[in-house]
């Protein structure tokens, strides 16, 4: 028997309830969880923002041990570490083709199929974004388990698997941020940390940090922001002023919300780069004239997963932790328990702290 949070329905609360793990399939492992970080896509899933199948057991940003391997498996072995990779990339599709892994077409097929079942009444259950790491133990994809380089703490490596891959692709492969750049990041959550930490490690010059809530400034600062903005109506003026009065060379926005998206554009410097890292709704419609668009010459795009290759960058990324440069338990604001994953939930909404991180 496994404990694990399960979603029933969506929108409907999350139940710490027991589940049946069958034994690892031919190409799968089995994976004992050492932590799991509490992601706004966790959310999203969980009201429906996000497509999921249900009941479901949630949680895509883990890191452990893996107990057993099906047959067929030689990437990795019982007792080697891993990070879970919850968009791993299939190598056969367009995409991938085209050296876009972020992008495969069939990164999100295993969450469609069940792989659990309720030990209560032998309901089938789908495992959250193919992984589902809020539990004690979970069966993934052999490609969905990377190695984690030596050097790395394997509790805080769970961030790893999302929040710190995201922001660092973000800076580094979205915007390609050049040193002495100015920067500013919207959003002081688990993401948002993440991308200051890259942008310093980048070489930035001005790193502006914005978010609503003033107690996250000594967060946003020791990530790497040299300046801090509460949000506002005039942040774009702000962070005009703050960046010699042209705007930032790049602006990353990591809440997904059309105010924000916009406000991200609007604090851009002409010729600069905008990426919106967040996850929105389909009712959040962001409008622009055509006339701006030519007129500010600025890129804006889309930046799924940090445009990141993690099995390419999973050791970049784990260098800069053995050395210092990249601090993971800065990120986490919170250590909690499974029960205490709703209220970690009722934090992000309220936008409260930076990272929750499960651990078992």
């Amino acid at each position: 028997m496994v404990r694990a949070a399960v979603l029933p329905a969506v929108n409907a609360p999350l139940q710490v309830a027991e589940i049946d793990l069958p034994d690892p399939g031919p190409g799968q492992v089995r994976v004992k969880l050492a932590a799991a970080g509490v992601c706004h896509s966790d959310l999203s899933l969980s009201n429906g923002t996000l497509r999921q199948p249900v009941p479901a057991v949630l949680g895509h940003e883990g890191a452990g041990t893996v107990t057993a391997v099906g047959p067929g498996v030689t990437t990795v072995a019982p007792g080697d570490r891993v990070v879970l990779n919850w968009a791993p990339s299939c190598g056969d599709c367009h995409f991938c083709g085209l050296a876009e892994p972020w992008l495969c077409a069939d990164a999100g097929a295993a969450a469609n199929a069940p792989y659990a079942t309720l030990a209560a009444d032998g309901s089938a259950l789908h495992p959250g974004l193919g992984t589902a790491a809020f539990a004690e133990e979970t069966v993934v994809a052999a490609h969905a388990a990377l190695p984690l380089p030596d050097g790395v703490p394997l509790t805080d490596a769970a961030l790893l698997g999302c929040a710190v891959l995201t922001g660092w692709g973000a800076i580094h492969h979205s915007a390609a941020l050049r040193p002495g750049e100015s920067v500013v990041v919207l959003g002081v959550g688990g993401v948002g940390l993440a991308t200051l930490q890259a942008a310093r490690i980048a070489g930035a010059g001005t790193i502006v940090a914005v978010d609503v809530s003033p107690a996250k400034e000594e967060l946003a600062r020791a990530a790497g922001a040299t300046e801090f903005l509460i949000a506002g109506e005039d942040t774009a003026k702000r962070v005009r002023r703050l960046t010699g009065g042209v705007g930032a060379d790049v602006a990353v926005e990591c809440v997904g919300r059309a105010d924000t998206i916009r406000t991200a554009w609007s604090a851009t410097r002409r010729g600069g780069r905008t990426t919106v890292v967040g996850i929105g709704g389909q009712d959040q419609q962001v409008s622009f004239s055509a006339l701006e668009l030519f007129y500010f010459g600025r890129t804006l795009s889309g930046c799924v997963y940090g445009n990141s290759d993690p099995a390419r960058d999973l050791p970049v990324v784990a260098g800069h932790v053995r050395s210092g440069a990249l601090d993971l338990s800065a990120l986490v604001t919170d250590r909690i328990g499974l029960d205490d994953i709703p209220a970690a939930f009722e934090a992000m909404v309220a936008g409260k702290g930076g990272r929750s991180l499960v651990v078992f």
